[in-house]
């Protein structure tokens, strides 16, 4: 009996293109991947760990200012003169009414001072590295649509830049996996690429309507709806350009699976004119249909 086929209705990809698998088997380093984490996690996250990393090194500190003594002017025994001086020290701020007397002290708020200024060092690059990292905002159409387009059966989906600025060169690139067989009968996942009316767009700035063409060059020629969800199609796509503000290149990912593609609809006109001339965008209709 044969290997059965890949799973047809898990997601591979998520909506937002991001991989869908568990990986099992494979071995990580605790500490090889920090800095590309720190880039890709939210603000949330990123404040979260900072402000805890920041009460653990001053509690640290604290525990070792009271087992060794030393400060002036702090309660013998108190944790919270022992945390707050370490805060002082680790600041460089220095109030002037706790400080060290004992040589053992005096080496600790030296030791910890270093500590303060590389942390300081450490965390502003970090920050600003993550700050000045390029996103784009770019909105995707919530499904695919299949309908007639200039008298060929089309696969559309439509895509438009959310911020402000201008992307230039901007490239476009459609592919379509799904769950085959090959000529000894394993089942595969296979990726094909989709071919586009037009990939790429010298200034994107606006929408793009992105066509594939379903003739009998497209691996689509001749399927249904049915057969597209009965071989666990997943369409991804991705776009990449030039960002005109900071000069560096952008991307965006969006994936759609089989019943994210509607036939026999179109989306609806999103561009009219103004009362006073100007041409405006609806984006309120932006993942609108209309039946073809």
């Amino acid at each position: 009996m044969a290997d059965p086929v890949p799973l047809l209705n898990a997601r591979y990809i998520s909506k937002e293109g991001r991989s869908n698998l568990v990986k099992v088997g494979l071995r990580r380093a605790l500490f090889g991947d920090l800095y590309a984490s720190w880039l890709t996690s939210s603000w949330r996250r990123v404040f979260a760990l900072v402000v805890a990393l920041y009460l653990l090194i001053n509690a640290f500190f604290a525990l070792l200012y009271l087992w060794l003594g030393g400060i002036e002017n702090a309660r013998p025994g108190s944790f919270a003169d022992a945390f707050f001086f370490s805060v002082q020290t680790i600041a460089t701020i220095g109030y002037g009414k706790m400080s060290p007397v004992t040589l053992p002290a005096h080496l600790l708020v030296t030791v910890e001072s270093f500590c303060g200024i590389v942390g300081v060092a450490l965390i502003t690059g970090l920050m600003f590295a993550k700050f000045a990292r390029p996103t784009a905002r770019v909105l995707w159409s919530e499904v695919c649509v299949v309908a007639m387009q200039d008298g060929v059966l089309s696969l559309m989906l439509r895509v438009a830049n959310a911020r402000g600025n201008q992307v230039v060169e901007a490239q476009l690139r459609v592919g379509m996996m799904r769950s085959e067989r090959t000529a000894e009968g394993e089942p595969v996942r296979r990726m094909h690429d989709l071919r586009l009316m037009r990939a790429s767009s010298a200034v994107f700035a606006l929408s793009w309507l992105a066509v594939h063409p379903i003739d009998e060059k497209s691996v689509l020629f001749g399927q249904t709806a049915e057969s597209l969800k009965n071989a666990g199609v997943e369409l991804f796509v991705s776009l990449t350009g030039l960002d005109e503000t900071f000069n560096q290149t952008i991307h965006a990912r969006r994936s759609y699976n089989a019943d994210e593609i509607v036939w026999g609809r179109r989306f609806v006109d999103i561009v009219g004119p103004l009362p006073d001339g100007r041409v405006a965008i609806d984006y309120n209709k932006f993942h609108g249909t209309k039946p073809a």
